[in-house]
């Protein structure tokens, strides 16, 4: 049953066309994710779609029997109002006049709402306002959006300064949610938690993909190669024409005045097609290296006002690390970071610094950004050319390695949007050498494709990485290793990213006694084998040719996928398609398979040895 349908609906702002007369139809209880590149215009399509920004052409129903509300990115919250009582006031956001006014069993119940909601996101119900850290604010606004019961939810970036509890409560709770929802978001776990359909705003349409946000992903990569091979085909075949237009006067007879009109329409359709941004082509510029140690920690202690930061705590970071720091918010995340460049020092132990440090630092704040200033004087400082790896490049085509066009890099700081200005404090980091980065959140605001590249930039970053986020997919994909907050001034160092600390933390949750222990591993001696058996030796002896042939055939595959003749074809490229993911799949089972089996014969020997 449909709640609200679009029609040919056109968004202009600033000269430019948001969203180019699409259509979108929602149904019941769908959960959408609105995605989409910096400065696509999503936040303003969402506002639309809640009512709030009126469209210049098209069309927008909405069941006017549904109460919705509407969550801005930056919602604005009285400082001195306690949660509860701010709660309890918070008017309700409708379509319908007649909604406003609550019922009296509505009223009596919801306090007892507001409890609940304080409970499943972690909020106090009399602390004030003001007291409380940016993500926990956040929450508060989320919660005044939900407590009126909405059948309507529309959430511009929720999961902004939220740490990874609170963007974890944020999920059960929307999860159990049962009206429709649309949100926007850059943070890719939280939408392959949640999604049921993807709708990506690209060049003023919009595309629906049903499921989840890795089914988005293999679709969208699909039709990006089909998009590719059709232009290239349709290059060619402008190409074509146009030499035999330049072959003279016999081009003009009448007789080929068909092919003459059909050269103009080639022109025409070349023309209109609104050409894809490319990719940032972010580049990290390296200086000479650091020495070995990067910092060394020795039961370090740290107290500020009433607040224990650190307790005791020791670690050692060496040239090359990429180390994660991970905890909620107010943990002392940033204080940590200052700590160990030596901006401040511990109140007891012993902290060592390494040598030939150059350090560029991320300010999650984006206190380095003047808003009165031309975005190219930000990374230029007024000079029309900087050098970039030895070279010297004009500030107008380095920016444009950043998706900013020249009239963008000529505006000001102030009219760029969030994500926008994330990329330009990363365009002026890096355009010098350094063989440090320091990261503070760099992925707030920043979109998919760009959150991409950064990762493959610094997993190719041959320096140290120290970074604190709550973005958990980025998190798992760039650190090697994590410092992760405890609570009350305790750290923990753990190997890997945030999921292989719960996997830590459920190991820890469910290990045996130690009684429980050694009986175990007596009755694995008496049970232990000899030797691997004769169809596991013959299995572990032919998976290296298995794995070496599915490595052959998978370049092969990858080759003729990069060849635009093969999408002429579109079920030649399915299939294609289907056998690049059928032989990863394989090569990863075989991976495993022969880590197994390499892990149980060398337990075996072990054994024998020591037996």
């Amino acid at each position: 049953m449909p709640v609200l349908e679009l029609r040919a609906g056109l968004i202009e702002w600033g000269g430019r066309i948001l969203l180019d007369h699409a259509d979108l139809r929602a149904e019941s209880g769908e959960r959408i994710g609105l995605i989409g590149r910096n400065g696509e215009g999503k936040s303003t399509l969402l506002s639309a779609l809640a009512g709030q920004y009126r469209l210049d052409d098209g069309s927008l129903w909405i069941d006017p029997a549904l109460r919705r509300a509407f969550l801005p990115q930056e919602p604005e919250l009285p400082d001195d109002a306690l949660v509860l009582d701010y709660l309890l006031a918070s008017p309700q956001d409708s379509a319908s006049p007649d909604a406003l006014a609550e019922d009296a069993a509505e009223r009596w119940s919801l306090p007892a709402r507001a409890e609940a909601l304080c409970s499943q996101l972690q909020l106090p119900l009399d602390r004030p306002i003001g007291a409380l850290s940016g993500g926990q604010k956040k929450r508060v606004a989320i919660a005044s959006t939900l407590i009126h019961g909405a059948e309507l939810l529309f959430l511009d970036e929720p999961t902004n300064h939220m740490d990874l509890a609170g963007i974890e409560a944020l999920e059960k709770t929307l999860l159990r949610y049962r009206g429709t929802l649309f949100f926007v978001t850059h943070d890719r776990r939280f939408l392959e938690s949640l999604c049921t359909r993807i709708v990506e705003l690209d060049r003023g349409q919009l595309r629906s993909f049903p499921g989840s946000f890795s089914a988005y992903q293999r679709r969208k990569e699909e039709l990006l190669n089909a998009e590719a091979a059709d232009l290239d085909r349709l290059n060619q075949q402008l190409a074509s024409e146009e030499a035999w237009l330049r072959q003279g006067v016999k081009a003009r007879a009448k007789r080929n005045q068909g092919r003459l009109r059909r050269l103009e329409q080639l022109r025409e359709e070349r023309k209109q097609r609104r050409g894809r941004v490319g990719e940032a082509q972010i580049t990290i510029q390296q200086a000479e290296r650091s020495g070995t140690l990067i910092v060394d920690l020795e039961n370090v202690s740290l107290r500020l006002g009433e607040q224990d930061i650190l307790r005791g705590f020791s670690t050692r970071i060496e040239r090359g690390d990429r180390v994660g720091i991970i905890g909620p918010n107010g943990a002392g995340k940033t204080t940590l970071l200052r700590l160990m460049l030596g901006e401040i020092e511990p109140d007891t132990g012993k902290v060592r610094r390494g040598t030939r440090q150059s350090i560029a630092y991320f300010d999650q704040l984006r206190e380095q950004l003047d808003p009165e200033m031309r975005v190219a004087d930000v990374v230029a400082d007024g000079n029309d050319f900087i050098e970039v790896e030895g070279e010297r490049r004009h500030i107008l085509g380095y920016l444009q390695d950043f998706l900013f066009a020249p009239e963008r890099a000529r505006g000001l700081v102030k009219g760029l949007s969030g994500g926008e200005r994330a990329r330009l404090l990363l365009a002026r980091l890096f355009a010098k050498p350094a063989n440090i980065l320091v990261l503070d959140e760099p992925t707030n605001d920043l979109d998919l494709e760009s959150l991409e590249v950064l990762e493959d930039r610094l997993l190719a970053f041959p320096g140290t990485v120290l970074l604190v986020s709550h973005d958990r997919e980025f998190l798992d994909h760039v650190v090697t290793q994590s410092i992760i907050s405890l609570g009350d001034g305790k750290w923990l160092n753990s190997a890997g990213g945030h999921q292989d600390f719960l996997a830590w933390q459920a190991q820890q949750k469910s290990a045996p006694s130690v009684a429980e222990t050694s009986t175990a591993a007596a009755g694995r001696a008496t049970r232990r084998p000899k030797s691997l058996s004769f169809k596991e030796r013959a299995e572990l002896e032919a998976l290296p040719g298995k794995i070496e042939a599915l490595e052959a055939r998978q370049n092969e595959v990858a080759e003729a996928l990069g060849r635009p003749e093969n999408y002429r074809d579109a079920a030649q490229a399915l299939a294609l398609q289907e056998e690049a993911r059928r032989i990863a799949a394989e090569l990863q089972a075989a991976y495993e398979r022969w880590e197994e089996l390499e892990a149980k014969e060398a337990e075996i020997r072990a054994a024998s040895s020591s037996g």
